[in-house]
């Protein structure tokens, strides 16, 4: 698997940078996980060929998730002119909330015609499903976002991508993450107990408890911008928008 960080930033871009999105290419398809409300230009910015992707999973219903996903469908339709399908994966609900964004932002978009096939797949918490070619898990996580948050595992057969999503520590964690060649987790701040995020102070000491051969945080305040040299002495990797890895 191939690895770009599109974005790694929180809802309010802490230190410039952009909403959640990886651009993730595997052994059966070419993937974005989560879509950002600045997805769309940071993916232009960094030059991803927006027609190579195959599919978006997304981790929850919140805007610096999902929130790009009406300006890349419409890109999609008027600039890129998109003729191959697109498959959106995400938790229950997923339809729904894509299909109000789209009326909010673009009314009555939701229901033109596009000149590509997408549909969405609403994908059930804790059971096993076929993404494209790759098993796909995921488990519901703390954090509120109107419906299920999920962490997730998708492998394609040779490697295996963990991630987080947002949450507070859970225990639900644990088997998403274990063995997984990598496994990105939302660090938002450096200390103390946050309801629905995770704290540096609390992620070090559960580390060995994840089992993932790689871990990298992501979606940081500026607490822990400013400490990301503690996360790196503990050996976990620190996403950056642009970074790329191989794993």
């Amino acid at each position: 698997m191939k690895l770009k960080v599109i974005g790694s930033g929180n809802a309010f871009g802490s230190g410039g940078r952009t909403n959640t999105c990886f651009f993730l290419e595997t052994a059966k398809a070419t993937l974005l996980i989560d879509c950002g409300a600045s997805a769309l230009p940071a993916l232009k910015g960094q030059g991803v060929p927006l027609n190579d992707i195959d599919g978006v999973v997304l981790s929850h219903l919140h805007g610096d998730h999902f929130g790009g996903l009406p300006f890349f469908l419409l890109d999609a339709r008027f600039l890129s002119k998109r003729d191959k399908p697109l498959l959106i994966a995400g938790p229950p609900g997923t339809r729904g909330r894509l299909t109000a964004a789209m009326e909010a932002f673009f009314p009555k978009s939701s229901t033109s015609k596009w000149s590509f096939d997408w549909r969405v797949e609403e994908i059930a918490v804790g059971v096993k499903a076929d993404v494209l070619g790759h098993t796909l898990v995921t488990a519901e996580v703390i954090h509120q976002s109107g419906a299920p948050s999920t962490a997730l595992r998708l492998s394609d057969g040779e490697k295996t991508f963990a991630y987080s999503g947002d949450t507070e520590w859970t225990d639900a964690l644990l088997p998403i993450a274990r063995d997984a060649d990598l496994f990105i987790c939302e660090c938002y701040a450096y200390a103390g107990k946050l309801s629905g995020h995770m704290s540096w102070e609390i992620l070090k000491d559960r580390l060995g408890d994840l089992g993932a051969k790689r871990t990298m945080i992501t979606h940081m305040n500026p607490t822990m911008l400013a400490k990301t040299e503690d996360a790196k002495a503990a050996g976990v990797l620190v996403a950056a928008d642009g970074l790329t890895l191989e794993f």
